[in-house]
């Protein structure tokens, strides 16, 4: 059964006009709805609420101290429905979506030029892919599965390790100017660029080559790695990267690796799923298929693990 005091759609949608053009006959206008029509709904809504939303002053509605508190959760309440409509409009015929939440310069730079692949074999399924940085809240958030770093891992979830994160220093030959590679003293006198979200990796590394990191330039920060990478190419300071989301720099020669040194990270890169998400076909299908990828561990270069 309905609680009464809920108001309806029409309800949120005349009062949220109402508030905006301050006249029942604006906000008809703006609906395509009569004048009567809109006054019937606010009128519905002030007697399901009991309370006056609109003070009326000279043929003009002005929003009464509950119509100013209760405008913001109506308008956000309306923008959720839409963004909800939308979204499932998008998936046009799809029988089957997985929706996944993703480390976002992994998402760009690894996975989506690989999901083609994925579509020659499972060509019925489709994907709602959304970046995130923070660990994912399963009971409560409509996602499948995330890629991340395992550290992020929620209890009670499945975990499929799908490579090692192993960060490389990549510096613009412009920034180079000509010059040799630097050692690990000389790097530190060019601008480091920052990662916002994990602002101790240059102190890693410079520990881990035993310099001293108070001694080293902080550049500009970034939120994303992908930031830090185009940053790096327009020569605003050198990057710590890992090494599998700078690859077609390195190879195009818009970078070059400074360093032959990597330092491999504890918490490699994951698939990060609930138990549930094995009852859904096309998941177990993406799960397969990114299972084949196996562990990346390359052989080459001097390698440091850090936590």
């Amino acid at each position: 059964m309905r609680d009464t005091h809920i108001p309806t759609i029409g309800e949120l949608h005349a009062f949220a006009a109402c508030a905006r053009t301050g006249s029942t006959t604006r906000a008809a206008d703006e609906l395509n709805l009569t004048q009567s029509a809109v006054s019937r709904s606010l009128g519905t809504l002030e007697d399901r609420l009991g309370v006056l939303l609109f003070r009326r002053v000279k043929q003009r509605l002005v929003l009464s101290d509950a119509g100013r508190a209760f405008r913001r959760d109506a308008e956000r309440i309306l923008h959720e429905l839409n963004q909800a409509a939308v979204g499932v409009m998008a998936f046009g015929g799809q029988s089957e979506v997985l929706r996944l939440a993703v480390l976002p310069t992994f998402a760009s730079r690894w996975l989506i030029p690989r999901l083609r692949e994925f579509r020659l074999i499972a060509p019925d399924v489709t994907f709602d892919i959304v970046s995130r940085l923070e660990a994912i809240d399963f009971d409560n958030e409509p996602f499948d599965a995330a890629i991340q770093r395992s550290n992020l891992r929620p209890a009670n979830t499945e975990l499929l390790p799908l490579m090692e994160e192993r960060l490389v220093v990549a510096i613009s030959p412009d920034l180079l100017g000509g010059q040799h590679l630097p050692s690990d003293e000389e790097l530190s006198r060019f601008p480091l660029l920052q990662q916002t979200t994990r602002p101790s990796l240059w102190l890693d590394w410079f520990r881990d080559a035993g310099n001293d990191p108070r001694s080293i330039l902080r550049g500009p920060r970034f939120e994303h790695f992908d930031m830090v990478i185009g940053a790096a190419i327009s020569a605003l300071g050198v990057a710590l990267v890992p090494e599998v989301l700078v690859e077609p720099e390195i190879a195009a020669g818009r970078l070059i690796m400074a360093s032959e040194r990597r330092l491999v990270v504890s918490s490699p890169y994951s698939l990060i799923f609930p138990a549930h998400s094995l009852e859904i076909e096309a998941f177990v299908a993406f799960r397969n298929w990114l299972e084949g990828f196996g562990t990346h561990a390359q052989a080459t270069g001097n390698i440091r693990q850090v936590t």
